[in-house]
Protein backbone atom coordinates (compact mmCIF):
# COMPACT_ATOMS: atom_id res chain seq x y z
CA UNK A 1 0.00 0.00 0.00
CA UNK A 2 1.43 3.37 -1.02
CA UNK A 3 1.52 6.32 1.32
CA UNK A 4 -1.17 8.14 -0.67
CA UNK A 5 -3.62 5.24 -0.21
CA UNK A 6 -3.81 5.84 3.53
CA UNK A 7 -6.05 8.84 2.91
CA UNK A 8 -9.04 8.81 0.60
CA UNK A 9 -11.97 11.14 0.10
CA UNK A 10 -15.27 10.06 1.58
CA UNK A 11 -18.00 9.37 -1.02
CA UNK A 12 -19.51 12.78 -0.29
CA UNK A 13 -16.18 14.58 -0.69
CA UNK A 14 -15.38 12.52 -3.78
CA UNK A 15 -18.52 13.95 -5.40
CA UNK A 16 -17.55 17.45 -4.28
CA UNK A 17 -14.03 16.99 -5.63
CA UNK A 18 -15.33 15.88 -9.01
CA UNK A 19 -17.64 18.90 -9.15
CA UNK A 20 -14.67 21.18 -8.39
CA UNK A 21 -12.47 19.57 -11.05
CA UNK A 22 -15.29 19.90 -13.57
CA UNK A 23 -14.86 23.67 -13.42
CA UNK A 24 -11.42 23.44 -15.03
CA UNK A 25 -10.61 22.53 -18.66
CA UNK A 26 -8.92 19.24 -19.52
CA UNK A 27 -5.21 19.39 -18.85
CA UNK A 28 -5.64 22.13 -16.26
CA UNK A 29 -6.97 20.11 -13.34
CA UNK A 30 -3.93 21.01 -11.25
CA UNK A 31 -5.57 24.41 -10.82
CA UNK A 32 -8.00 22.69 -8.43
CA UNK A 33 -5.25 22.03 -5.89
CA UNK A 34 -6.35 24.79 -3.47
CA UNK A 35 -10.02 23.78 -3.12
CA UNK A 36 -9.09 20.08 -2.97
CA UNK A 37 -6.57 20.71 -0.20
CA UNK A 38 -9.23 22.62 1.72
CA UNK A 39 -11.58 19.69 1.23
CA UNK A 40 -8.97 17.23 2.48
CA UNK A 41 -8.13 19.43 5.47
CA UNK A 42 -11.80 19.73 6.40
CA UNK A 43 -12.21 15.96 6.20
CA UNK A 44 -9.10 15.21 8.26
CA UNK A 45 -9.92 17.52 11.14
CA UNK A 46 -8.33 20.87 10.25
CA UNK A 47 -4.85 19.71 9.24
CA UNK A 48 -3.12 17.94 6.36
CA UNK A 49 -0.87 14.94 7.02
CA UNK A 50 1.56 13.87 4.30
CA UNK A 51 -0.71 11.02 3.12
CA UNK A 52 -3.45 13.58 2.41
CA UNK A 53 -1.00 15.74 0.46
CA UNK A 54 0.18 12.75 -1.55
CA UNK A 55 -3.40 11.69 -2.20
CA UNK A 56 -4.31 15.12 -3.60
CA UNK A 57 -1.16 15.07 -5.75
CA UNK A 58 -2.08 11.66 -7.17
CA UNK A 59 -5.69 12.73 -7.59
CA UNK A 60 -4.68 15.68 -9.75
CA UNK A 61 -1.72 14.04 -11.48
CA UNK A 62 0.77 16.48 -9.94
CA UNK A 63 4.25 15.93 -8.52
CA UNK A 64 3.92 15.66 -4.74
CA UNK A 65 6.48 18.44 -4.20
CA UNK A 66 4.20 20.95 -5.92
CA UNK A 67 1.39 20.13 -3.51
CA UNK A 68 3.80 20.39 -0.56
CA UNK A 69 4.82 23.85 -1.79
CA UNK A 70 1.20 25.02 -1.93
CA UNK A 71 0.31 23.59 1.49
CA UNK A 72 3.36 25.13 3.15
CA UNK A 73 2.93 28.53 1.49
CA UNK A 74 -0.69 29.40 2.28
CA UNK A 75 -1.63 30.22 5.85
CA UNK A 76 -5.03 28.57 5.66
CA UNK A 77 -3.40 25.14 5.52
CA UNK A 78 -2.03 23.36 8.58
CA UNK A 79 0.54 20.60 8.18
CA UNK A 80 0.66 19.75 11.89
CA UNK A 81 -2.19 18.65 14.20
CA UNK A 82 -4.26 21.56 15.49
CA UNK A 83 -7.69 22.03 17.06
CA UNK A 84 -10.59 21.31 14.74
CA UNK A 85 -12.22 24.76 15.07
CA UNK A 86 -9.92 27.44 13.69
CA UNK A 87 -10.15 30.82 15.48
CA UNK A 88 -8.22 33.40 13.49
CA UNK A 89 -7.96 36.91 14.92
CA UNK A 90 -6.94 39.69 12.54
CA UNK A 91 -4.21 41.85 14.07
CA UNK A 92 -3.23 43.92 11.02
CA UNK A 93 -3.12 47.71 11.46
CA UNK A 94 -6.84 48.67 11.04
CA UNK A 95 -7.98 45.93 13.43
CA UNK A 96 -5.15 46.68 15.85
CA UNK A 97 -6.09 50.37 15.94
CA UNK A 98 -9.69 49.41 16.65
CA UNK A 99 -8.90 47.04 19.50
CA UNK A 100 -7.75 43.65 18.23
CA UNK A 101 -5.55 43.27 21.32
CA UNK A 102 -8.73 43.06 23.39
CA UNK A 103 -10.23 40.53 20.97
CA UNK A 104 -7.14 38.35 21.24
CA UNK A 105 -7.11 38.63 25.02
CA UNK A 106 -10.79 37.62 25.19
CA UNK A 107 -10.04 34.48 23.15
CA UNK A 108 -7.10 33.57 25.36
CA UNK A 109 -9.10 34.15 28.55
CA UNK A 110 -12.08 32.10 27.37
CA UNK A 111 -10.06 29.22 25.94
CA UNK A 112 -7.24 29.16 28.48
CA UNK A 113 -4.57 29.02 25.76
CA UNK A 114 -2.16 31.37 24.02
CA UNK A 115 -1.83 32.27 20.34
CA UNK A 116 -0.55 29.33 18.31
CA UNK A 117 -1.91 26.75 20.75
CA UNK A 118 -4.80 24.29 20.68
CA UNK A 119 -7.05 23.43 23.59
CA UNK A 120 -6.20 20.14 25.35
CA UNK A 121 -9.30 18.47 23.85
CA UNK A 122 -8.19 19.61 20.36
CA UNK A 123 -11.49 21.37 19.75
CA UNK A 124 -10.08 24.87 19.21
CA UNK A 125 -6.96 26.36 17.66
CA UNK A 126 -6.13 30.06 18.21
CA UNK A 127 -3.91 32.07 15.91
CA UNK A 128 -3.27 35.57 14.63
CA UNK A 129 -3.97 36.23 10.98
CA UNK A 130 -3.05 38.91 8.50
CA UNK A 131 -5.63 41.21 6.89
CA UNK A 132 -8.90 39.40 6.18
CA UNK A 133 -10.45 42.16 4.08
CA UNK A 134 -13.04 43.42 6.58
CA UNK A 135 -11.22 46.60 7.61
CA UNK A 136 -14.43 48.69 7.62
CA UNK A 137 -15.78 46.38 10.32
CA UNK A 138 -12.65 46.16 12.46
CA UNK A 139 -11.81 44.51 14.73
CA UNK A 140 -12.84 41.09 13.51
CA UNK A 141 -12.06 37.37 13.60
CA UNK A 142 -12.61 34.47 11.23
CA UNK A 143 -13.90 31.21 12.70
CA UNK A 144 -14.14 28.31 10.25
CA UNK A 145 -16.39 29.74 7.49
CA UNK A 146 -17.79 32.73 9.42
CA UNK A 147 -16.69 36.34 9.92
CA UNK A 148 -17.42 38.03 13.26
CA UNK A 149 -17.03 41.80 13.04
CA UNK A 150 -17.23 45.00 15.14
CA UNK A 151 -15.97 43.07 18.14
CA UNK A 152 -15.29 44.10 21.72
CA UNK A 153 -13.74 42.10 24.53
CA UNK A 154 -17.18 41.18 25.85
CA UNK A 155 -18.77 40.26 22.50
CA UNK A 156 -15.72 38.19 21.57
CA UNK A 157 -15.80 36.28 24.83
CA UNK A 158 -19.54 35.65 24.41
CA UNK A 159 -18.92 34.18 20.92
CA UNK A 160 -16.13 31.88 22.12
CA UNK A 161 -18.14 30.68 25.10
CA UNK A 162 -21.13 29.97 22.85
CA UNK A 163 -18.88 27.89 20.56
CA UNK A 164 -17.59 25.99 23.58
CA UNK A 165 -21.21 25.12 24.45
CA UNK A 166 -21.67 23.72 20.95
CA UNK A 167 -23.68 26.69 19.64
CA UNK A 168 -23.15 28.63 16.41
CA UNK A 169 -23.34 32.38 17.12
CA UNK A 170 -24.81 34.63 14.47
CA UNK A 171 -21.95 35.78 12.22
CA UNK A 172 -21.48 39.31 10.91
CA UNK A 173 -21.45 42.60 12.77
CA UNK A 174 -21.79 42.23 16.53
CA UNK A 175 -22.70 45.89 17.01
CA UNK A 176 -26.02 45.68 15.19
CA UNK A 177 -25.09 47.64 12.10
CA UNK A 178 -25.82 46.31 8.64
CA UNK A 179 -22.77 45.28 6.62
CA UNK A 180 -20.35 48.25 6.49
CA UNK A 181 -22.93 50.96 7.14
CA UNK A 182 -21.57 53.85 9.25
CA UNK A 183 -21.63 52.99 12.95
CA UNK A 184 -24.06 55.86 13.61
CA UNK A 185 -26.47 54.70 10.94
CA UNK A 186 -27.10 55.53 7.31
CA UNK A 187 -26.24 59.12 6.32
CA UNK A 188 -26.94 59.17 2.57
CA UNK A 189 -29.00 57.44 -0.12
CA UNK A 190 -32.16 57.25 1.95
CA UNK A 191 -34.21 56.87 -1.24
CA UNK A 192 -33.56 55.41 -4.65
CA UNK A 193 -34.48 58.11 -7.20
CA UNK A 194 -34.96 55.42 -9.82
CA UNK A 195 -37.46 53.45 -7.77
CA UNK A 196 -39.38 55.85 -5.57
CA UNK A 197 -41.86 56.93 -8.21
CA UNK A 198 -40.38 60.32 -8.99
CA UNK A 199 -40.49 61.58 -12.54
CA UNK A 200 -37.58 62.91 -14.49
CA UNK A 201 -35.54 59.76 -14.94
CA UNK A 202 -34.10 59.59 -18.41
CA UNK A 203 -34.76 56.36 -20.24
CA UNK A 204 -32.15 54.97 -22.58
CA UNK A 205 -32.93 53.93 -26.14
CA UNK A 206 -34.53 50.56 -26.84
CA UNK A 207 -36.71 48.27 -24.83
CA UNK A 208 -35.77 46.98 -21.37
CA UNK A 209 -35.74 43.30 -22.36
CA UNK A 210 -34.16 43.53 -25.81
CA UNK A 211 -30.93 41.74 -26.63
CA UNK A 212 -27.72 43.73 -26.00
CA UNK A 213 -26.18 45.43 -29.00
CA UNK A 214 -22.92 44.02 -30.34
CA UNK A 215 -20.43 46.82 -29.80
CA UNK A 216 -17.44 45.14 -31.38
CA UNK A 217 -15.56 46.95 -34.13
CA UNK A 218 -17.68 47.17 -37.28
CA UNK A 219 -16.58 44.86 -40.08
CA UNK A 220 -15.94 47.89 -42.30
CA UNK A 221 -13.32 49.16 -39.87
CA UNK A 222 -11.67 45.74 -39.76
CA UNK A 223 -11.44 45.68 -43.54
CA UNK A 224 -10.08 49.21 -43.61
CA UNK A 225 -7.39 48.25 -41.14
CA UNK A 226 -6.51 45.27 -43.32
CA UNK A 227 -6.07 47.50 -46.37
CA UNK A 228 -3.78 49.86 -44.48
CA UNK A 229 -1.75 46.94 -43.18
CA UNK A 230 -1.40 45.51 -46.72
CA UNK A 231 -0.07 48.83 -47.97
CA UNK A 232 2.69 48.67 -45.37
CA UNK A 233 3.90 45.40 -46.85
CA UNK A 234 2.42 42.98 -44.33
CA UNK A 235 -0.04 40.21 -45.25
CA UNK A 236 -3.52 41.22 -44.25
CA UNK A 237 -5.70 38.44 -45.64
CA UNK A 238 -6.00 36.82 -42.20
CA UNK A 239 -6.88 39.95 -40.22
CA UNK A 240 -10.07 39.46 -38.28
CA UNK A 241 -9.70 35.66 -38.16
CA UNK A 242 -9.97 34.98 -34.42
CA UNK A 243 -8.87 31.37 -34.79
CA UNK A 244 -5.36 32.65 -35.41
CA UNK A 245 -5.27 34.04 -31.91
CA UNK A 246 -5.43 30.53 -30.48
CA UNK A 247 -2.05 29.16 -29.33
CA UNK A 248 -0.50 26.63 -31.68
CA UNK A 249 0.90 24.67 -28.78
CA UNK A 250 -1.88 23.27 -26.57
CA UNK A 251 0.50 23.47 -23.58
CA UNK A 252 0.86 27.23 -24.12
CA UNK A 253 -2.66 27.97 -22.85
Amino acid sequence: MSVSERFVFTPENEARAQAIIGKYPPGRHASAVLPLLLLAQEQHGAWLPQPALDYVADYLGMPSIRVYEVASFYDMFNTKPVGRTQIRVCTTTPCWLCGSDGVLRACEDALGIKVGESTPDMRFFLREFECLGACANAPMMWIDDDYYEDLTYDSTRAIIEALMRGERPEPGSQSGRKASMPAGGKTTLFADPHRDGKKGRKEGPGERDEEPVDKARPQERVKGHAVRTERKGRPAHDIGDRSLAEPKDPDAR
